[in-house]
């Protein structure tokens, strides 16, 4: 039975992989990697890294393909992002089929599988499929919410109150009811602006555990969220691609 294991590699620091990680990346024959193009290429160099520093074994094989191309601004955003993960799904389950019948291969996850990655949803749709048999397991992986806050050196959550982790898009709705505490990915407009000088709290990091890692946070302001917003786009005109998170904070008095 073909076996594959999710590998969460943490954040972008190296030294975030567990030791179950590095001990499940010595037991792996092949990994298989998402090519995303020339602009991302400090992705596929890191993972390659990875690899260098901690797989001891021999003779391990790294299979790449080209990952499908993405509307990023849709019309019906759900029907884009379930083209996307067929088209995704036909590279997994391709990628899968060349292993030998004995051999496990994986995929190096960002942060952890089980948090705003699609990883787990793919293979679950490829052995929906039934057209390749195998078997998998997943190591959890550092969060990017935990890389942030340990960075800031606070907490997720206030003393006997809820957190809650959601995406820019559903933030511009409002602010959840009963909730003090909000991780915010995925937010290509900004929208912690809507939300500056009313009391809140921002902690904000991009790149987190990588040497262009850069951190802000204070009173959100009308300042500081221009300022963030600022230095968002000039990092972003720089690489070519970004990667961040924020915390919001309503402080919570006894």
């Amino acid at each position: 039975m073909r076996k594959i294991s999710a590998i969460g590699i943490g954040a972008g620091d190296p030294d975030h992989l567990t030791v179950q990680a590095i001990r499940r990346l010595n037991e792996t024959d092949v990994f298989f990697v998402l090519d995303k193009g020339s602009e991302k290429q400090d992705l596929t160099a890191l993972r390659q890294e990875i690899l260098d520093r901690f797989v001891e074994r021999p003779g391990y094989r790294v299979v790449r393909a080209p990952d499908p191309a993405r509307d990023r601004t849709p019309d019906d955003y759900r029907k884009a992002v379930a083209d996307w993960h067929r088209l995704r799904t036909d590279v997994y389950e391709n990628m899968i089929a060349s292993l030998g019948p004995g051999e496990r291969g994986a995929f190096l996850v960002w942060g952890d599988p089980a948090l705003y990655d699609s990883t787990l949803t793919l293979l679950d749709a490829v052995l929906a499929r039934g057209t390749v048999e195998f078997e998998y397991d997943v190591i959890p992986g550092v969060s990017s919410v935990a890389a942030l806050t340990s960075r800031h050196r606070t907490t997720m959550n206030q003393i006997g109150r809820p957190v809650q982790i959601t995406t820019g898009r559903r933030l511009e709705a409002g602010w959840p009811a009963d909730v003090d505490d909000v991780f915010v990915m995925l937010d290509a407009n900004c929208t912690f602006s809507h939300f500056a000088d009313t009391g809140l709290e921002i902690y904000w990091g991009a790149y987190l555990g990588t040497p262009d890692e850069l951190l802000l946070s204070g009173p959100l302001s009308a300042e500081l969220a221009a300022e963030i917003r600022s230095i968002r786009a000039s990092a972003r005109s720089r690489k070519g691609w970004i990667m961040d998170i924020y915390h919001l904070r309503r402080p919570v008095h006894p």
